[in-house]
């Protein structure tokens, strides 16, 4: 599978090489990463305990999108966002003063978004690092 791979080391046949580890490897853990899913109750463990605060995220995102990409489609720009525990912690020190912000969105809702960004880019850094 590998034969010649040391003599031709190129960035293509890694790839290739890469490819094929991969295959292989979901291949024998299929099994085993079915039952990982199975383990992730996203629906049941979360949308089901949370369905109108994950609505009301929801309007955060389209409110922050409105705000600062009005000409575009619904997206998160992280470049935007880069200071999500600062700002999490400013929504929960205003929400003691008026739960309601400015903009009509509730300042825990920008409380959970900003834990929820947080947490996707903590994960997304820590899944870099073992890529």
């Amino acid at each position: 599978m590998f034969s010649g791979w040391a003599e031709n080391n190129t960035s293509d046949n890694f790839e290739e090489a890469k490819k094929i580890a991969e295959n292989h490897f979901y291949s024998i853990n299929q099994k085993s990463m079915s039952s990982n899913r199975k383990s992730m109750p996203v629906f049941t463990g979360v949308v089901k305990y949370f369905p109108d605060a994950l609505k009301e995220v929801s309007i955060c995102s389209q409110a922050g999108n409105d705000q600062h990409h009005p000409d575009k489609p619904l997206h998160w720009d992280k470049n935007t966002s880069t200071d999500n525990e600062d700002a999490m912690m400013r929504h929960l020190i205003d929400h003691t003063l008026d739960p309601m912000d400015s903009d009509g969105v509730l300042h825990l809702t920008k409380v959970a978004w900003r834990a929820l960004a947080s947490l996707q880019i903590y994960l997304e850094n820590e899944r870099k690092k073992t890529e």
